[in-house]
């Protein structure tokens, strides 16, 4: 046996994440391995019980490894530990996540200046100002009446909820790195990992076995796990009791049987007041009806705190049990930078807090307006800004936020919603692909083709399991290898090609055999439908097909840089790695020469070329990106207005200068010095 004593250097300590990056370490190996803290010691591949340690910042745990590789597995730990379990080295910095901060001085009218009102003080959020009535969200309340049957029949049914309730994780991670980001997304992730914690489950199948069912002895558990890690003394530790609740109510009301309905909210416009917001309510929250939203718990490092702000949804949190005796219909003044809630304003009070929120909005607001207007640099360069979309029901806001087409549509959300048990079929795909492309009328939309494997997973297509999911059948592999799939998808493309100007997209395009392979079944089916030509591009996401590209360019119309694979691939970093996320920098220079080779190879051959990937969308990249070459960035939709005003303010002389910079740096901290 080895006994290791580790510091625990990360900001916020063995939070979820770096918790979770030590959990998914540990359950790597075969030897048995069990933290220490203080008097405690626990299951190291447990992440509830890794939580309810309460390891905050600088403090030491003891770990003891076990069996026939604890030497591999002590010196995977140590690195970890060492790294910041995905979170960076230590540094010495302050915290990287929001701090409640103080009430600013009455003279800053956006920073709490309603203290002469009816104020009722909380804890900053997420920023923000919002002015409405209060709507009170009650939890309904979920009654278990579901008794004993048989061991089998309970185990049964609990293995089918906690199915289930993966399946729906799996779409709203999805989902939220859409709308968000894909740091966020993991939110949801570590909620995936709970399901299967070996602490809970075990806790749950031994009260089965003790006849209780499935249904109570998963209510009573969680209940016991999250008011354990409630009781802990590190507040950012106590939060993720939240995350146990969320967890175990969506999988008892799968056991019972009740709906995963969202929040039932009245027809005008609401800040909700709560005692508090799960992960999952938090995102369910209708955008276009809540303006922001006040809980009586909850801290600003809780996940729903960590969602709002990333959603851009303004939020005080920790108000106090007292808002909750608040009436329905109140008009409220929430500041979530400041965590105030101010109760019936005057007239005064309202017009100085609009006048505020006009003010903290105006940036984004300037550039909404403008956001029609094409991206043109001060010399003249123009550079097309479109969409990333997963359906159509995100056609309109991207139009209304100025994308000029949709460089990406995410065609695998169509595969991944939670209520499917087949693939759609051509008709419901047809009727989709219609949609968006009539919506945009004659600018292009892009359609990417089904990019399922790696870290997507979709139950009914019983893909086999692979022990590297990323370098095995995923993208056009899968689609070549299921052509019953890819015809039928490229049936639904063709024919809705009539309706607009559609484009078709590969992904994962490794070398010329796989796009001449997929290329040839596109012309086939076309002559079979009779369907109008259609532009054929593939993603560059693999180096070898950057290093090609000139080659692939004679017989591709077009290519758009997927920069978040290709930056995994190239530094053989797994951009969700528990430890390697933090070094896998889409700015490293190795990147961006391939993105350079990239943008060469197909300008040679006349094409053009995008980026599709979250590079896009950050200021220090745009610059780089537009000096390297790159024709056209498709984004998030709501970042599409800054981007296009960023690039208003910028020369294409400077950029092609801020450019050659870049690439004569040896990493992605020179590059991102420079900026």
């Amino acid at each position: 046996m080895q006994q290791l004593n580790l510091v625990i250097h990360n900001a916020t300590g063995l939070h979820a994440r770096p918790a979770r990056a030590f959990v998914d370490i540990a359950k790597q190996f075969q030897s048995t391995i069990k933290i220490r803290h203080g008097e405690k010691q626990v299951n190291a591949k447990s992440l509830i019980s890794v939580l309810t340690l309460g390891v905050a910042h600088g403090q030491q745990i003891t770990v003891d490894v076990s069996g026939d590789d604890e030497d591999r597995a002590a010196a995977a730990i140590v690195a970890a530990v060492r790294d910041g379990l995905g979170e960076g080295p230590d540094t010495g910095q302050a915290p990287a996540v929001a701090e409640p901060q103080p009430p600013a001085p009455a003279a800053a009218p956006h920073q709490g200046a309603w203290q002469d009102g009816a104020l009722m003080r909380g804890i900053a959020g997420a920023p923000g100002i919002a002015v409405g009535p209060i709507f009170r969200f009650e939890r309904a309340r979920v009654d278990v009446r579901e008794r004993f049957v048989g061991l089998d029949h309970e185990h049964a049914r609990l293995q089918a909820a906690l199915d289930g309730a993966r399946h729906q994780l799996n779409t709203l991670h999805a989902e939220v790195a859409q709308r968000a980001d894909a740091s966020e997304a993991e939110i949801f992730r570590v909620h995936r990992d709970i399901l299967s914690d070996p602490a809970l489950i075990d806790t749950v199948r031994a009260a089965i076995g003790d006849g209780r069912s499935a249904a109570e002895a998963w209510q009573a558990a969680t209940a016991e796990h999250a008011a354990e890690l409630a009781e802990l003394s590190d507040a950012l530790l106590a939060e993720r009791a939240a995350d146990i609740r969320d967890v175990g109510a969506r999988v008892l009301r799968l056991l019972i049987g009740a709906d995963q309905a969202a929040p039932e909210l009245p027809d005008q416009q609401v800040i909700v007041v709560a005692s508090d917001l799960t992960p999952s309510e938090t995102v369910a929250l209708d955008p276009q009806r809540v303006l922001g939203f006040c809980t009586a718990l909850g801290g600003p490092n809780a996940h729903t705190a960590i969602l709002a702000r990333a959603l851009g949804l303004p939020a005080v949190v920790s108000a106090g049990l007292a808002v909750l005796d608040l009436p329905a219909g109140t008009q409220v003044i929430l500041d979530g930078g400041a965590g105030t809630l101010t109760v019936g304003p005057g007239a005064d009070l309202i017009t100085a807090a609009r006048a505020a929120q006009r003010q903290q909005q105006r940036q984004r607001a300037e550039a909404a307006r403008s956001a029609a207007e094409p991206a043109i640099t001060l010399d003249g360069h123009r550079v097309e800004i479109v969409a990333n979309i997963g359906g159509a029901g995100e056609a309109a806001p991207a139009l209304q936020f100025g994308a000029e087409g949709v460089g990406l549509f995410r065609t695998e959300v169509l595969f991944l919603d939670e209520q499917r048990v087949a693939a759609p079929t051509e008709e419901e795909q047809f009727a989709i692909y219609r949609a968006v492309a009539q919506a945009f009328g004659g600018q292009p939309v892009i359609i990417r083709t089904l990019d399922i494997g790696g870290d997507k997973e979709v139950a009914y297509l019983d893909l086999p399991r692979e022990d590297n999911p990323f370098l095995g059948v995923r993208g056009v592999r899968l689609c070549l290898e299921r052509p019953e799939l890819f015809r039928t998808q490229l049936r639904a493309i063709l024919r809705a090609a009539s309706f607009g100007q559609l484009r078709i997209m590969f992904p994962m395009i490794a070398d010329l055999g796989e796009l001449r392979a997929a290329r040839a079944i596109v012309e086939e089916l076309r002559a079979e439908l009779g369907a109008p030509p259609v532009e054929v591009g593939i993603m560059i996401e693999v180096p070898s097909a950057a290093l090609m590209a000139d080659l692939l360019a004679r017989e591709a119309d077009f290519f758009s840089i997927g920069s978040n694979d290709l930056t995994q691939y190239t530094l053989a970093m797994d951009r969700m790695h528990p430890t390697l996320a933090g070094q896998a920098d889409d700015l490293h220079p190795a990147v961006l020469r391939l993105i350079a080779q990239t943008v060469a190879g197909a300008h040679a051959a006349g094409k053009w070329v995008g980026v599709c990937g979250n590079l896009g969308s950050k200021p220090l990249a745009v610059p780089i990106l537009i000096g390297l070459g790159v024709d056209e960035l498709s984004i998030a939709v709501k970042d599409i207005p800054l981007v296009k005003a960023q690039i208003r303010t910028l020369s294409l002389a400077q950029c092609q200068e801020r450019a050659r910079q870049a690439l004569q740096c040896a990493t992605a901290a020179e590059v991102r010095a420079g900026g």
